[in-house]
């Protein structure tokens, strides 16, 4: 039968806020009650009914899931988006090593379990960047998904960039555009590879420029630079069209929470304004 193991709380919520919380420069807190639990196939991430009421009064940074996101997630439909396979044995990164899970005539099989840890840190950070209107960023050189990666940065209401690279497009924007840029909040890279097995120029500018980045990162990339890794087949349509749904899913759901959370506060400003004014309208006694 399938193994199946449950996380403690204060190990949840290391691995999952520490990374935004590290990036924003913010500390993870105590008030956080949750569990991760894995049986197989799937994989689910839960909070306690303490934690809701917790999260309501401390903000989305200290829910471990606000967007619900860890339902999205499961083994299964990685593997079945071949987001297993890696390149050839030779063509390894020494610095990739710890994501595999061992080798198979020949090539590299990466360990879906630390994918899917990495994946839900990469989507929540995502959707916390869409839910405060960042903008999003959508980088690939690969012309074999291009119009994918375009399509989802349309249906997001986002960018993306599938062309050559300009040198200096972020870190001189202003001779290159002209004016002065507002350059995007995020940058997600379907590759850090070019067109020439190059490392992509977006890389090393957004570090320069400290702009955060989600990649996926094959077994012969270099996850150093990146911010949020997540080791996966950057090269299979099928693996790159499941990639393509969880990122516009997550920017979704933060822009649909944000919306939501703004109708509420509206509201609760008219009850607020509506009993100050009714107090004000009674009678004081003599």
């Amino acid at each position: 039968g399938a193994s199946s193991s449950v996380f403690s709380a204060s190990s949840l919520a290391s691995s999952l806020l520490s990374p935004f919380s590290s990036a924003v420069g913010l500390a993870s807190s105590g008030f956080v009650s949750a569990a991760f639990s894995f049986t197989g196939d799937s994989t689910s991430f839960f909070t306690s009914s303490a934690t809701t009421s917790a999260c309501s009064v401390l903000g989305p940074l200290q829910h471990a899931d606000y967007f619900g996101l860890g339902k999205l997630l499961s083994v299964r439909e990685l593997f079945e988006a071949r987001v297993h396979l890696g390149h050839k044995e030779g063509l390894l990164n020494d610095l990739m090593r710890p994501y595999l899970f061992g080798s198979r005539l020949g090539y590299h099989v990466i360990d879906l379990d630390k994918t899917l840890q990495h994946l839900f840190c990469a989507l929540n950070f995502i959707a916390h960047v869409a839910y405060r209107n960042g903008i999003i960023l959508f980088v690939t050189r690969h012309q074999q998904t291009a119009h994918m990666v375009e399509e989802t940065a349309r249906e997001s209401h986002e960018f993306a960039h599938t062309r050559w690279w300009r040198p200096g497009l972020f870190t001189n924007s202003t001779a290159q555009f002209g004016t002065v840029t507002r350059l995007p909040d995020t940058v997600i890279l379907l590759s850090t590879l070019d067109s020439v097995f190059e490392e992509h120029l977006a890389v090393k500018e957004c570090n320069k420029l400290l702009i955060p980045t989600v990649a996926i990162m094959d077994t012969n990339c270099d996850p150093r630079l990146i911010t949020y890794p997540i080791p996966g087949n950057d090269d299979t349509p099928a693996a790159i069209q499941l990639y393509c749904h969880l990122f516009k899913t997550a920017i979704l759901r933060g822009k649909e929470r944000r919306k939501k959370d703004e109708e509420a506060a509206a509201r609760q400003q008219q009850e607020a304004a509506g009993t100050a004014s009714d107090a004000s309208k009674q009678p004081t006694s003599a």
